[in-house]
């Protein structure tokens, strides 16, 4: 079997960590250790023994809703019919951990986002929009 159908198969949820003009920018967030976040989040990722997986992006768009943080589901949470979840104003401690045990816990279309979480669920653009209907 082709060894890329098998990686396919068994994609984990990842977090897209959006570091482009506005997320992650210590200028216009002087209040955030962005770099401090990102180390947590790739560390989490490495230390749950590949049940997700972080990768950074440059901007995603929502700028006035930064930092912005997209959770791609698993693919069993996309065959259970997730799509991936934006969530903005991502930022302090609360929502960074938050992330890592929806993250460890399957993400989207597996686990349910805290209740803190959710309401910081944000609409992407409508250019991820149109991408989700193809």
């Amino acid at each position: 079997m082709n060894r890329s159908v098998i990686r396919a198969a068994h994609r984990p949820c990842t977090l897209v960590v959006c570091r482009g003009c506005c997320c992650g920018n210590p200028r216009k967030y002087p209040g955030t250790d962005h770099a401090w976040q990102l180390d947590r989040l790739r560390a989490g990722a490495v230390n749950s023994g590949g049940r997700f997986a972080v990768r950074t992006t440059d901007c995603l768009g929502p700028c006035d809703q930064a930092n912005v943080i997209v959770v791609q589901p698993s693919t069993t949470g996309r065959q259970a019919g997730a799509r991936a979840v934006w969530v903005g104003f991502a930022m302090d401690d609360d929502c960074t951990d938050d992330l890592l045990r929806w993250a460890a816990e399957g993400g989207p279309g597996v686990a349910e986002p805290s209740a803190a979480l959710a309401l910081q669920v944000i609409r992407p653009p409508r250019e991820a929009r149109a991408r989700a209907r193809r």
